[in-house]
């Protein structure tokens, strides 16, 4: 899938989605929204009402030339991440997106629930909102307790209070650490 987008599904949670858009369109990353459903109106897990860029019917899935660059972002929240997981057909675009090369990040459950799909995580690091790590440790993936992770084209982000840091630490695989510094600094962080 080319280019970077977020996928938002029933009960998404607010900061991590919407953060994230957020700091990436600070660092110069054009990033689209896509709702999971065929509406473009997606509801978060605190009832915020949120107009997606694209439903479902209009997402256009391109994938030669998928690789680094192009990432799928997956942010938490409950029913959010369970909702994203539970769409069978997002899951093997995901899946065919990983293999291709193309990068991975998630926060909060998402990285328990939908990371935890793909195959050869073995040895990889990650974190994610706590009680969620199972399913990856089980596929000898290593957890850590840290507020974001890169490991490769897999990014990992701890929970809502994290969502900052992991839209940086987007922004700093795509585009250098000396646009994340100028973001962080824009930020006041």
């Amino acid at each position: 899938m080319k280019g970077v987008h977020i996928f938002l599904a029933p009960g998404f949670e607010d900061m991590e989605a919407l953060g994230t858009r957020d700091v990436l369109l600070r660092g110069g990353i054009p990033v689209l929204t896509v709702s999971i459903n065929d509406e473009y109106l997606v509801e978060s897990s605190h009832g915020l009402q949120v107009t997606a860029d694209v439903n479902w019917n209009d997402l256009e899935v391109m994938e030669p030339g998928t690789d680094a660059s192009d990432v799928m972002i997956f942010p938490g929240g409950m029913p959010g991440s369970k909702n994203l997981a539970e769409h069978a057909q997002l899951m093997e675009i995901l899946q065919d997106h990983w293999q291709r090369g193309g990068t991975v990040a998630a926060i909060c459950a998402a990285p328990g629930l939908v990371v935890s799909q793909l195959p050869g995580l073995e040895g990889r690091r990650f974190t994610c909102f706590d009680g969620f790590e199972e399913a990856l440790i089980g596929k000898g993936a290593v957890y850590t307790p840290e507020g974001s992770v890169t490991d490769g084209n897999l990014i990992t982000g701890r929970g809502a209070g994290r969502a900052v840091e992991f839209g940086l630490a987007i922004v700093s695989y795509l585009k250098g650490e000396e646009t994340a510094a100028k973001v962080r600094a824009g930020l006041m962080l």
